[in-house]
């Protein structure tokens, strides 16, 4: 397993956690989200994580999958949201991490949320 999947879900862990203290992050990093910037630098983005309350909602990432390519790590999940204990919805979240291999920070995240298709039975 690439190491560099370890330092993105400390990013996936910190979303679940609504801690972003210890996520790896270039001083300079950036998010974008459905092609809108959302996150400014490392601080700002450790800052979201922990206090955000566009995270706030997230109950749980699952059935995360892996893809590698050259600088690039992608995953791909399930996000549960809700309030108050219950789910509300979930959705289907393709994210990608900018972690050249040289530097094992996260430079660029690029996210794409779109609705969960439900599995027929």
């Amino acid at each position: 397993m690439d190491p560099r999947i370890a330092v993105a879900s400390t990013y996936l862990d910190a979303l679940r956690s609504h801690d972003g203290s210890s996520v790896p992050l270039a001083p300079d990093a950036v998010r974008h989200e459905v092609g809108l910037k959302t996150g400014f630098s490392g601080n700002h983005l450790r800052r979201s994580l922990s206090g955000g309350p566009q995270y706030r909602v997230i109950r749980d990432i699952r059935e995360v999958e892996w893809t590698v390519d050259g600088d690039d790590l992608t995953a791909d999940y399930l996000l549960d949201a809700g309030l108050f204990g219950r789910n509300l919805m979930t959705v289907r979240v393709t994210e990608t991490f900018r972690i050249p291999a040289d530097d094992h920070r996260i430079h660029h995240i690029t996210a794409k949320i779109r609705p969960a298709r439900a599995k027929h039975t």
